[in-house]
């Protein structure tokens, strides 16, 4: 027989498919076994669309088996209407007599209410299988939930010889240290995240699109810092491509620390992650506010010489390190 970790693995497997469609939900993956054979599963649809228990239990064809079956989801069934009905009401309905939970959902509507139901009910409940794993999966909702800001990523182009800018250059456009399929996966990355930012100097520089192009997914939602009230509308990041917001010095105090500022406002605007692309220097305000969560450093073949330093991490564990055809990519997690 397989065990309990068998099948939430299998959750997390297949929640990944909500990858970047399901924000500001958490992408959640549900298994239901019968026989210690898989005869549903699923995971979280797009905002607004089904939730992952939903989607396993439409997916099982002879709905007699639910009665003598376990689902297994990574995070607690909800327990409150919100775009959609309760997921605990709808195990409960079908008389599904086992549930094996992931983690439990700090969300204060949920919060222990779900797993309450479904016992009161008459439901054998296990909680914590993989919990670490399921909560590290679910990063940026928990983040977002119990740290009051998004889920923050750095994302860095240095020079061989520790540059990430050159001092000056002919064209108002990115000078590229990295490949192709490095800037494809760049791409990749804009299309799971709900946001991408930026700063002033950035957008005067290079007059980046800041979209997904090299890739298939949604634009992320553009947040442009203007302390100095310079960027007029000709540029790209004010195009129709993609929702942006601009905050100048109406919105946050440049004078004073910004990153834990702009935190705060894009928390208001609901957003639960953002990766970070700007230059050297609103990378490192970040770093040195302590306010990033994942660095993703690439290291080109290229050498400058002399140009714009690359931030400098603290607090940083590598975790995981590759070589994309000549480019050195490096990922950092905050301790």
């Amino acid at each position: 027989m397989q065990t309990h970790d068998y099948y939430i693995r299998r959750c997390l497997q297949i929640a990944k498919n909500g990858l970047g469609t399901t924000r500001p939900n958490p992408m959640v993956g549900a298994v239901i076994v019968h026989d210690n054979r898989i005869i549903g599963e699923g995971y979280t649809s797009p905002y607004g669309g089904p939730h992952a228990e939903v989607n396993a239990i439409n997916a099982v064809k002879d709905k007699s088996l639910l009665k003598k079956s376990t689902i297994y989801v990574l995070l607690e069934p909800c327990s409150h209407f919100g775009k959609t009905p309760p997921c605990s009401d709808l195990i409960i309905k079908h008389n599904i007599p086992n549930v094996v939970i992931g983690c439990i959902d700090d969300n204060p509507e949920v919060a222990g209410k779900g797993i309450a139901k479904l016992k009161a009910h008459g439901c054998n409940v296990i909680v914590g299988v993989l919990e670490k794993e399921c909560k590290d999966h679910l990063k940026r909702f928990f983040t977002f939930l119990n740290k009051k800001r998004p889920y923050i990523i750095l994302k860095w182009a240095e020079t061989q010889d520790g540059f990430i800018a050159p001092l000056s250059k002919d064209e108002q456009k990115p000078v590229w240290i990295t490949n192709i399929y490095s800037r494809q996966l760049v791409h990749k990355w804009r299309a799971e995240e709900q946001a991408i930012l930026v700063g002033t100097n950035t957008v005067i520089a290079d007059n980046p699109s800041l979209t997904v192009r090299d890739y298939e997914g949604e634009n992320p939602i553009r947040i442009v810092l203007d302390n100095t009230n310079k960027l007029n509308k000709n540029y790209n990041v004010f195009d129709a491509s993609a929702k942006t917001i601009q905050f100048t010095n109406n919105e946050l105090d440049f004078d004073k620390p910004t990153a834990s500022q702009i935190c705060s406002a894009l928390y208001q605007h609901n957003l639960n992650s953002v990766i970070i692309e700007g230059g050297s220097k609103t990378l490192q305000t970040f770093i040195n506010e302590n306010l990033w969560d994942e660095a993703r450093v690439f290291i080109g073949k290229t050498e400058f010489k002399e140009g714009v330093k690359a931030p400098i991490l603290k607090k940083a564990r590598l975790i995981s390190e590759q070589n994309i055809l000549d480019d050195f990519l490096k990922i950092y997690k905050n301790d």
